[in-house]
This record gives C-alpha cells, sequence and structure tokens, in this order.
C-alpha cells in the first residue's frame, strides 16, 4: 500500500504543476485577446481617425502602447522560452527528484 500511496502522491504534485502551467497559458491567451482589441482600436484611433473618444480607449497613446507591447512581449517570451528550454521531460526528471527528496526526507513515527 505504501508504493501507492506514493505514486498517488507524485500523481497529485504532476497534476498540480500542469494545472499550473494550463492556468499561465490561459491566462496569457486571454491577455493577447485583450491586447489585439487594444491594439486594433489604437490604429483605428491614431491612424485612421476613427473617433474612439470614450473612456479607456480615450487614454491610449503611444506611451501606453509601448509599454502594453514591452510587458506583452517579456510574458510571451516568459511563457513560450520556457517550454522550449525546459521542455517536458526536464520537468518530469526535475519533478521526480523533488519528490524523492521529499520522500527521503519523511519521516514515519
Amino acid at each position: 500500500m505504501e508504493p501507492n500511496c506514493n505514486k498517488d502522491h507524485e500523481n497529485f504534485e504532476f497534476e498540480e504543476f500542469f494545472s499550473k502551467k494550463v492556468i499561465k497559458l490561459k491566462s496569457f491567451y486571454i491577455h493577447a485577446f485583450i491586447y489585439t482589441i487594444g491594439l486594433i482600436a489604437f490604429v483605428l484611433k491614431e491612424y485612421y481617425g476613427v473617433p474612439l473618444n470614450f473612456f479607456p480607449i480615450k487614454y491610449l497613446n503611444n506611451v501606453v502602447m509601448i509599454i502594453w507591447t514591452s510587458v506583452f512581449l517579456v510574458s510571451a517570451i516568459d511563457l513560450f522560452a520556457s517550454y522550449k528550454i525546459f521542455n517536458e521531460e526536464w520537468e518530469e526528471r526535475k519533478m521526480k527528484s523533488i519528490l524523492e527528496k521529499k520522500v527521503k526526507k519523511q519521516k514515519w513515527e
């Protein structure tokens, strides 16, 4: 029964780790969607002269878009570069080594 318990604990750790990864990816896609809408509104307002002068769009200017684009690019690089550099095999090995250390540290009374 003990090995099964460790395996269940290991599966729980993997599920928790991958659920965090999925949440991070989902939030990035939401950010990308909102950024695209903001970018389209900015281009329409600044370059085509469309009168978009209501509250949030009114304050879109070059500085805001430069900062927003920088933040978006940094988050994209952080998300996708970490997937390329630290692939699934590396993550699984790292998680297994961390779990093994926890099991070794665990003291049974």
